[in-house]
C-alpha cells in the first residue's frame, strides 16, 4: 500500500520493533540452548531439584490446570468461543482468525521442534548435555507457545473486554509455562521458547488481516446467496 508516494508499512512502528525484540529474544535463546550456555546449566539445576518433589501437594492441582495449555482441549474449547462469537457479530472472522493462529503456531513451532530433536528432562541421559537431536519435540515448548497463541487470540477477538482478556491470557500463559517446568515435563529454555514462539505468532497475526477480510466477505456473501436460494 502506498500513502503519498511511499509503501506503508501494514504494522505500525511500535507493532515492528516489539516483532523485532522478540525475533531476538527467540534467538537468543535457540542459541543459548544450541551452544550449551548457561542457560542449559539452569535447564539442569532445576530439573535435578524436581519441584514436583519439593512441593508435592500441589501436584493433583497442577495436573488438572495443564492441560489447559494442550492443543486439544484449549482449541476446541476456543473454537467453540470463536464460533458463538461470530454467529453473535454475524461474521466468520472470529473462527478465521483463530484457525489462522492455530495453523501459525502449528508450522511455526513444528518446524523447529523437528529441527532441533530436544528430550525433555524425563528422557535426558547426559547430565549437563542440551539433549538436542534425539528425535524429542520439546523445545519449544509446545504448551508454553499454544497458551501464548489460544488466550492471546482469544483476547485480541475480545473487543471491549480485550484488556481483561490480555490479562487473563498473560497469566494463563505463566501459569501454564511455569506449571510444565514444576511436573519435569520441560526444561525452563523450552518454556522460554515457548512463550517467545507464541508472541510471534500473535504479532504477525495482524498482517493477515486483509486476507482474512477477504475470505470472511467471501464466506458471507456466500451464506447470503445461499440464504435467498431456500
Amino acid at each position: 500500500m502506498r500513502v503519498h508516494g511511499r509503501i506503508r508499512c501494514p504494522l505500525s512502528r511500535g507493532h515492528t520493533i516489539a516483532f523485532l525484540v522478540a525475533a531476538a529474544c527467540y534467538a537468543t535463546v535457540l542459541a543459548a540452548v544450541l551452544t550449551g550456555s548457561q542457560l542449559v546449566r539452569l535447564d539442569w539445576q532445576v530439573a535435578l531439584f524436581k519441584p514436583y518433589k519439593q512441593w508435592p501437594q500441589l501436584r493433583p492441582v497442577l495436573d488438572a490446570f495443564v492441560i489447559t495449555g494442550q492443543r486439544g482441549p484449549t482449541a476446541l474449547a476456543a473454537l467453540a468461543w470463536a464460533c458463538r462469537r461470530g454467529g453473535r457479530t454475524r461474521s466468520p472472522r472470529p473462527p478465521l482468525v483463530l484457525g489462522l493462529a492455530l495453523l501459525l503456531l502449528n508450522v511455526s513451532v513444528g518446524a523447529v521442534k523437528i529441527l532441533t530433536g530436544r528430550v525433555g528432562p524425563p528422557y535426558a541421559q547426559t547430565p549437563g548435555s542440551a539433549e538436542l537431536f534425539h528425535g524429542g519435540m520439546a523445545f519449544p515448548s509446545g504448551h508454553a507457545a499454544n497458551a501464548v497463541v489460544v488466550w492471546g487470540t482469544v483476547a485480541y477477538l475480545a473487543g471491549r473486554h480485550r484488556r481483561t482478556g490480555a490479562l487473563i491470557a498473560c497469566v494463563m500463559a505463566l501459569g501454564i509455562g511455569l506449571t510444565t517446568v514444576y511436573l519435569g515435563t520441560h526444561w525452563v529454555s523450552d518454556v522460554l521458547g515457548g512463550w517467545v514462539a507464541g508472541v510471534l505468532v500473535l504479532l504477525v497475526l495482524p498482517l493477515f488481516e486483509p486476507l482474512i477480510a477477504t475470505v470472511s466477505a467471501s464466506v458471507s456473501a456466500r451464506a447470503a446467496m445461499y440464504s435467498m436460494g431456500r
